[in-house]
């Protein structure tokens, strides 16, 4: 089977003040249909910009990627990118927010509207359809912000830091939430984040990162031996600490 997403030998040089800046170098990694793969890495190794690339907001300045085996040359319908803050706008109801991605493409169309309706309905939050954003909590903003972007049909879903702003415990139950809605919507995933235990408990490969400029420094295949496995579940199985320890390690952070 070939993969929905091929990074080969990408790099990226930034031009600054001081002189050239190589943020990332000689990346190489594939992503299968239906995988969610994490991305961690020391603090400013080219994460985020890694994943601009992937989505063809910024061009790499060597390598390229492919989505489908055909290569990015800038953005396309088929990523949809979620970022680390909802940007819902509080002046739109929940229903008009999630229309938003649709008519920016002047795709609005009754099946779409029918579509965006199933979501709500089957993820529980169509009786909040009529609400506005700071009537929601935190972890139901960010199942609006889901829903936005799966209402356009992506096959890809590009996660930059999309927990992060949440609390602990919030977070917690909405990488459940999440992860049940890109599983159970047949979705690829790659999810950017520095929480290493977020990455173990929602992935099944962890992608590690070096410190810039980034490079592959190793990969991780996640595997837990239970059925129905969940975020949460994950967290409390033996393999959970292993892997932990073992990503730790690798990221060589001195204290």
């Amino acid at each position: 089977m070939k993969p929905v997403v091929e990074v080969h030998n990408v790099g990226m040089k930034y031009q600054s003040l001081n002189g050239e800046i190589t943020a990332l170098e000689n990346i190489n990694f594939s992503v299968q249909d239906g995988e969610f793969v994490s991305i961690v890495g020391p603090s400013g190794c080219g994460k985020s910009t890694l994943l601009s690339i992937i989505s063809g907001l910024i061009a790499s300045t060597s390598g390229e990627v492919l989505l489908s085996g055909e290569k990015v040359t800038g953005t396309s319908p088929k990523i949809g990118y979620m970022l680390q803050k909802d940007h819902l706008f509080n002046w739109r109801t929940i229903f008009q927010n999630v229309m938003l991605g649709l008519e920016i493409r002047k795709n609005v169309t009754s099946s779409a509207k029918e579509y965006a309706i199933k979501l709500l309905k089957t993820y529980g939050l169509y009786e909040f359809k009529d609400k506005y954003p700071n009537q929601l909590s935190g972890g139901m903003r960010q199942r609006v912000a889901l829903i936005r972007t799966l209402v356009t049909n992506p096959q890809i879903l590009l996660l930059d830091e999309a927990f992060s702003a949440l609390d602990y415990q919030t977070r917690l139950i909405v990488n459940d939430d999440i992860y049940d809605i890109i599983k159970k919507e047949n979705k690829t995933a790659i999810l950017v984040t520095h929480d290493i235990s977020e990455s173990i408990s929602m992935s099944d490969r962890v992608i590690l990162l070096s410190k810039r400029p980034g490079e592959v420094k190793h990969i991780y295949e996640i595997n837990f031996n239970i059925k129905n496995r969940t975020p949460f579940s994950s967290r409390e199985t033996p393999e959970f600490r292993y892997y932990f320890q073992e990503i730790w390690k690798g990221l060589d952070v001195h204290v």
